[in-house]
C-alpha cells in the first residue's frame, strides 16, 4: 500500500511539472490565438502593462481613477496637474468590480489617495469578469489576489493563465521588457491615460436592451467600498457617457442610477451633459477628444462645488 501511495504521489508531481514545462514551452512558441485554454496578451492597446509598470512608482495621490476603458481613455490626468491635483488612472478594459478589489489591495496602501472616482459603467456589473481578469494576470505581477481573483471566477483561462502567468513571473521573462507608448491610433499618456488621434463617430440606433446584472459584482463592489469607508477615503461614482442612442437603448437605466445612489454619491453624466453621437464620440461607447475634454472639465467643477460646500 505504501508503494503505491509513493507511486501514486512520485506519478502527481512529475505530471504537474511536466505539464508546467509543456505549458510555458506552448506559450513561449504557439501564437495564443492558436491555444484554446490559454489567453495570456503581454500589452495591448489599453497599454495596461505601461499603467501598472508606473504605478508602482506612485504615492500621496489626490485622486485615483478606477473603472474600464471609460476610465483610462475618459479621465485625462493631464487636465487634473494643470488644476494641481495629483492623480493616478487605474482604469483596465472591461474591469469589473472584482479587478477593481483587486488593484485596491494590491497598491491602495502606497497610493494613499485623499479621493477615488469610480467609473461606474453598467456592463461592468453584468460581465463574469474573465476578460478583465486575464488582463490583469497577463499585465502585472501574480500574487495571493491573483489566486484569489481566480478563484472567484473559477474559470480554465483563468488558471492557465495564472500559472503561465506565475511562471513567467517566477523566471523573469518580463522583468526587461519594455511597452512602446505609441500604438495605431492610440498613445499613453503618464499617468494611466489613453489619448487617441480625433475620430468621429456615425450616429446609428440601437435596438431595445436591458442590463442583465451579476449579483456578485455588487458584493465586491461593496467590499471596495467598505474597504474605502474604513480607511477614511472619499468616494464619487460617475457614470461616463456613452452616446445618447445606445444609452436610450436601455430600459433600466433608472433601476440602476437608485442603486448607485444608495451606494454614496453619484452622478449620471447622461443627466448633465448634452453630447452629440457624432461629434463627441469615436464609437457608441467613447468619447473623442472634444467628448473627453467636455466630460472631464464637468467632473472637475463638481470637484470644485463639493469643496465649497
Amino acid at each position: 500500500m505504501a508503494k503505491f501511495i509513493k507511486s501514486v504521489l512520485l506519478f502527481i508531481i512529475y505530471s504537474t511539472f511536466g505539464y508546467c514545462i509543456l505549458l510555458t514551452l506552448a506559450g513561449l512558441i504557439i501564437p495564443h490565438k492558436y491555444l484554446a485554454n490559454l489567453k495570456y496578451k503581454l500589452a495591448d492597446t489599453s497599454f495596461t502593462f505601461s499603467r501598472l509598470e508606473e504605478v508602482k512608482q506612485e504615492e500621496n495621490l489626490d485622486i485615483l481613477f478606477l473603472g474600464s476603458s471609460h476610465a483610462y481613455r475618459g479621465f485625462d490626468t493631464r487636465m487634473y496637474t494643470e488644476q494641481g491635483y495629483k492623480t493616478f488612472n487605474l482604469g483596465s478594459s472591461t474591469q469589473t468590480p472584482l479587478q477593481s478589489k483587486l488593484l485596491l489591495q494590491r497598491y491602495l496602501d502606497r497610493l494613499k489617495p485623499k479621493q477615488i472616482i469610480i467609473e461606474v459603467y453598467p456592463l461592468i456589473f453584468c460581465s463574469d469578469g474573465v476578460e478583465s481578469g486575464l488582463d490583469i494576470i497577463s499585465n502585472d505581477i501574480n500574487d495571493r489576489h491573483s489566486i484569489d481573483m481566480a478563484v472567484d471566477l473559477n474559470h480554465p483561462l483563468i488558471y492557465h493563465s495564472l500559472l503561465y502567468g506565475s511562471i513567467k513571473d517566477f523566471l523573469g521573462l518580463n522583468r526587461s521588457y519594455s511597452e512602446e507608448k505609441w500604438k495605431a491610433i492610440s498613445n499613453y499618456i503618464s499617468g494611466g491615460f489613453v489619448d487617441r488621434q480625433l475620430r468621429y463617430f456615425n450616429h446609428v440606433e440601437h435596438p431595445k436592451d436591458h442590463w442583465e446584472f451579476h449579483e456578485q459584482q455588487f458584493q465586491h463592489f461593496e467590499e471596495i467600498l467598505s474597504i474605502l469607508k474604513e480607511k477614511d477615503i472619499d468616494v464619487l461614482l460617475v457614470f461616463a457617457p456613452i452616446t445618447k442612442s445606445k444609452y436610450k437603448s436601455y430600459d433600466n437605466n433608472k433601476d440602476f442610477d437608485i442603486k448607485m445612489k444608495n451606494y454614496g454619491e453619484y452622478y449620471n453624466l447622461h443627466e448633465i451633459l448634452a453630447l452629440d453621437d457624432s461629434l463627441h464620440f469615436y464609437d457608441s461607447n467613447h468619447l473623442n477628444k472634444l467628448g473627453v475634454k467636455i466630460f472631464n472639465e464637468s467632473i472637475m467643477n463638481l470637484l470644485k462645488a463639493n469643496k465649497n460646500q
